[in-house]
């Protein structure tokens, strides 16, 4: 048996990176995924059909995480499809690098929306889909948290938040069975790396030369420990934030 058969999950930000690549390592594991999107149509449909050509479960469902009427959305077009949801992957986040004097107040409420109110409103409407046996959260955080790198104040702001409320979450829903845990990634090459200009720089050059494993990551090198963190494999632990950075610190 499948260690997510029967299992239902939704994965914001899910239509590219690394949140395409858990959508298709929980498909394969059993999971029917709703795959949410804010404007990758396209791309969100490409991991459904690569999904369910596979065989497995899966819709795609346009929102912003930031806006409460398009969460309710997309948890009542994911219980419609597949009944009550058990496993919810926070990913969906945006990013800009730029220097102090070039701080907007657009700019630090388009992160903070997306990466941090966007996370508390998916998670509130997680918590009253999930049912009596409880569920997994698992929020992407990052390792910027830890090596904070220069002009990416506003952006590792928003990530020491998360890092923050995995571990309040997890002591307050652990009495609903619902565990939260983190996965704080490196350096991985996604679109959104490539699009930012940091895939080929000399910010991905220096990356390599201080990690271990002496590489950046790959989405497929984060899927497999969400898929572990969604699984009954990881019962015992909550409030958890695994680094997967090929040894960064």
């Amino acid at each position: 048996m499948k260690k997510l058969e029967n299992k239902v999950a939704v994965i914001t930000g899910a239509s590219k990176g690394i949140g395409a690549a858990i959508a298709k390592s929980l498909a394969a594991e059993g999971a029917a995924v709703a795959v949410n999107y804010a404007s990758d149509k396209k791309g969100a449909d490409k991991v459904v059909t690569e999904i369910t050509e596979a065989g497995g479960k899966a819709i795609a469902v346009q929102g912003d995480v930031s806006s409460r009427a398009d969460v309710d959305r997309l948890f009542a077009e994911t219980k419609e499809a597949f009944g009550g949801v058990n496993i919810l992957v926070n990913n969906a986040g945006v990013y800009k690098f730029s220097p102090i004097e070039d701080v907007t107040e657009d700019e630090f409420h388009r992160q903070f929306n997306t990466n941090v109110l966007g996370l508390l409103l998916v998670t509130q409407a997680a918590v009253s889909s999930f049912g009596d046996n409880g569920g997994s959260v698992i929020n992407i955080g990052s390792t910027v948290t830890r090596i904070t790198p220069p002009q990416s104040s506003i952006y590792t702001a928003t990530k020491g938040a998360v890092d923050a409320i995995t571990q309040v979450l997890s002591k307050e829903l652990g009495p609903k069975k619902i565990r939260v845990n983190a996965i704080n990634p490196g350096m991985v090459e996604t679109e959104g790396t490539h699009t930012a200009g940091f895939i080929g720089s000399e910010f991905q050059e220096n990356m390599e030369k201080t990690t271990p494993l002496g590489r950046i990551g790959q989405p497929d090198d984060i899927s497999p420990i969400a898929v572990f963190l969604a699984s009954d494999d990881s019962r015992w632990l909550t409030g958890e934030t695994i680094i997967a950075s090929g040894g960064v610190r």
